[in-house]
């Protein structure tokens, strides 16, 4: 297995292709195009077999979190996925390792939302569910999100605490599932 991280730009056609794919197939076709412009931008970790297949991938991008009138530089973490075959070897794991390295050290602390299959891994790694509210900076000003409450998962970075969930986390607005 080859581990190896990337900038988006420093990816190619081939490779971007083959991201999505695996991101489609693992998701069970409900992986749309916003789901894919979300993954987009950031850093990537892709994992290869031997034969240069692709069976690991993750991404981090950065958001801004609004939280008691600051501005937050957020990694959040997008489109993380292991093909079937390779599944329960740990390279879930792996991934998110190197997210980590990624959120620690140019991101005041790690986001995502996690679907209740994959609540398990992240919370082995570390990520705290949030317990306060959700919220976005909406075109119709500040919205609640109360279906994310619960699946909203934060990680500290060595240098930043977390946020008091006493006040709510603002998300930046974006197309699609906002989370």
């Amino acid at each position: 297995m080859k581990l190896w991280t990337a900038p988006t730009h420093e990816l190619d056609v081939d490779q971007l292709r083959a991201v999505r794919d695996l991101l489609d197939v693992a998701f069970e076709g409900d992986f749309e195009d916003e789901d894919w412009d979300h993954t987009l931008g950031g850093v990537h970790v892709l994992i290869e077999d031997d034969r240069g297949a692709l069976v690991a991938h993750g991404a981090v991008t950065q958001r801004r979190v609004l939280h008691r009138g600051h501005s937050y530089r957020v990694g959040y973490v997008e489109g993380v996925a292991v093909r079937a075959d390779v599944r329960r070897q740990g390279l879930g794991g792996t991934v998110m390792v190197e997210l980590e390295r990624v959120i620690d050290g140019a991101y005041a602390f790690g986001a995502l939302s996690a679907s209740d299959d994959g609540a398990a891994l992240y919370t082995a790694c570390g990520w705290r569910a949030w317990e306060g509210r959700i919220e976005t900076l909406s075109p119709d000003g500040i919205v609640r999100l109360p279906d994310e409450e619960g699946s909203t998962y934060l990680l500290p970075a060595a240098w930043h605490p977390l946020p008091d969930p006493a006040d709510p986390l603002v998300f930046d607005w974006r197309n699609g599932d906002v989370l």
